[in-house]
C-alpha cells in the first residue's frame, strides 16, 4: 500500500512510524511533513488545509489511503472532499469532526443526551458573559472559544479580572478569530485528568489505552496552557472501573448521539475526562489523535495499525480485537524557548543521529526541518521524546536520560511528567 499521511507535527510522526511496522506499507508520504518525518516518509509540499491539491496527489500517486491527523482539515471536510474523488480516507466528515470544531455544539450535544459535563451557558455577548460570571461569583470558571484554537482557546479565570481579560481577549480582541465569536462559560470542576482515545467505526467503539496530558508550560503545572508539554500511558487514575463507567456513560452514548443527530463519527474520537467526586465528566471532545498523547498510546499498539484503519472505514471494526502492551509509555516534550508566546526558530539541534533519533528513545519530531544535513527547531512544540519500560519510573527514566543528550539553544521541557499529586 501507498499512504499519505496529512499534517506535519508530532502526532503525524508517531502515526508514520507505527504504519512503517505494517508489512501491508510499501511507501508512505507526508503533506508536508517536517524535518524528522523526512527520515520516515517522503515529504510533498503541500498544506495540510489544501484540500484540493492532496485529492489530485493521491490521485496522480495512486495513493491507496489518506490519514487526515490534524484537526483543521477535518473541521473543513478533507475527508469528505477526498472521499468524493474516490480516495480513501480516515478520519471524520465536516458534520462529525463539529464535535470538536465547536465547543457550543459538544455542549449542547451532551446536555440533549444526558452525558455527564461540567454545567454551562453559552454567549455571543461579551458584556452578557460578565454579567453572568458576577451573578454566579464562583471562581475559578472556565471560559472557552467556540472553535478551534491550537489547543489554546480555555482560559480558567481564578478572579473577576482574570474572566474580564479572557473575554476581551476571545470576544473582543479576536486572538482566535471568528472561533471567538461565541464563548462556552463552564462550571470548574476538580479531579484528575484523563485523556481516552477511541476507534470507532459509528457502529462500534474500541476505547484505546488510557494517557494523562501535562498541559501547563512549567513544572507543578504552573505558568500559560499549551498543546501540551508530555504525556504517559496508561493514566494511574483511570481504574477498570472508571473505565467500565465511561463506556456505559460516556463513550456508547456519544456514538450513538452522533448516529442520532445524522452524523456519524467514523474515526479516532478524543475524551478528555475529569474524575470528579460525582464519577467521570467530559471535559472536550476532539475528533482525531490527541498531541501528544499519541505519542504514548500508538508505541502500546500491537495490532496492525492499518487493519484497524481499514475497518474503520469499512464499518467492520466490531471484527477486530486490538491488542495493546503492558509496558507504560512516557513523552517529554522539548519545546522552544518562550513558548507558548514567541519564540526563535532555525536554531541547530544537537544530539540526533542522522535520522534525527537518539538512544533507547524514539524522539517524534513536531516542529524540526532538516537543512544541509542539520535538524533546526522549526516550531513552539520541537521534540517528544517516548520511551516504553515495565513501570512507568522505567519509562520516564528513560525518556529523561534521551532528553539529556539533545540540546538547543533555549531548550525548554518539564522536569515533572509523569508525577501525580
Amino acid at each position: 500500500m501507498k499512504i499519505l499521511v496529512v499534517g506535519s507535527g508530532g502526532r503525524e510522526h508517531t502515526i508514520i512510524r507505527k504504519l512503517k511496522e505494517s508489512p501491508k506499507v510499501e511507501k508512505i508520504f507526508a503533506a508536508p511533513g517536517n524535518g524528522g518525518i523526512s527520515r520516515d516518509a517522503e515529504c510533498v509540499n503541500i498544506g495540510a488545509m489544501d484540500k484540493e491539491g492532496i485529492a489530485v496527489f493521491a490521485k496522480e500517486n495512486e495513493i491507496d489511503l489518506v490519514f487526515v491527523a490534524p484537526d483543521d482539515p477535518l473541521a473543513d471536510g478533507m475527508v469528505d472532499t477526498l472521499t468524493a474523488n474516490g480516495i480513501r480516507a480516515f478520519g471524520p466528515t465536516a458534520n462529525a469532526a463539529i464535535i470538536e470544531g465547536s465547543k457550543v455544539f459538544s455542549k449542547n450535544l451532551m446536555k440533549k443526551y444526558s452525558i455527564p459535563t461540567a454545567d454551562y451557558e453559552v454567549f455571543d455577548n461579551p458584556e452578557k458573559v460578565m454579567e453572568y460570571v458576577e451573578s454566579k461569583g464562583k471562581y475559578p470558571v472556565v471560559i472557552k472559544a467556540d472553535g478551534l484554537a491550537l489547543g489554546k482557546g480555555v482560559i480558567i479565570a481564578q478572579n473577576r479580572d482574570e474572566a474580564a481579560a479572557a473575554v476581551k481577549e476571545i470576544m473582543e480582541d479576536k486572538k482566535f478569530g471568528d472561533s471567538g465569536n461565541k464563548v462556552v462559560v463552564e462550571e470548574f470542576l476538580t479531579g484528575p485528568e484523563v485523556s481516552v482515545l477511541a476507534f470507532t467505526d459509528g457502529k462500534s467503539l474500541k476505547p484505546m489505552v488510557s494517557s494523562k496530558d501535562h498541559k501547563r508550560a512549567y513544572d507543578n503545572d504552573e505558568g500559560l496552557n499549551t498543546g501540551g508539554m508530555g504525556t504517559i500511558s496508561p493514566n494511574p487514575y483511570y481504574t477498570d472501573e472508571i473505565s467500565e463507567i465511561c463506556r456505559k456513560t460516556i463513550f456508547e452514548p456519544t456514538m450513538a448521539a452522533m448516529n442520532s443527530e445524522g452524523r456519524t463519527f467514523k474515526g479516532c474520537l478524543y475524551f478528555g475526562l475529569m474524575i470528579t467526586p460525582n464519577g467521570p465528566k467530559v471535559i472536550e471532545y476532539n475528533a482525531r489523535f490527541g498531541d501528544p498523547e499519541a505519542q504514548v498510546v500508538l508505541p502500546r499498539l500491537k495490532t496492525d495499525l492499518v487493519d484497524i484503519i481499514e475497518a474503520v472505514i469499512d464499518e467492520r471494526l466490531g471484527e477486530l480485537d486490538i491488542e495493546w502492551s503492558d509496558e507504560a509509555t512516557a513523552c517529554v516534550v522539548m519545546a522552544s524557548g518562550g513558548y507558548p508566546l514567541a519564540y526563535k526558530k532555525g536554531l541547530e539541534i544537537s544530539g540526533l543521529d542522522e535520522n534525527g533519533q537518539v538512544g533507547s528513545a524514539t524522539v517524534y519530531h513536531a516542529g524540526t526541518k532538516y537543512e544541509n544535513g542539520k535538524f533546526l527547531t522549526n516550531g513552539g512544540r520541537v521534540l517528544g521524546i517516548t520511551a516504553s519500560g515495565k513501570t512507568l519510573d522505567e519509562a520516564l527514566e528513560k525518556a529523561y536520560a534521551a532528553v539529556d543528550k539533545i540540546s538547543f539553544e533555549g531548550a525548554h521541557f518539564r522536569r515533572d511528567i509523569g508525577k501525580t499529586k
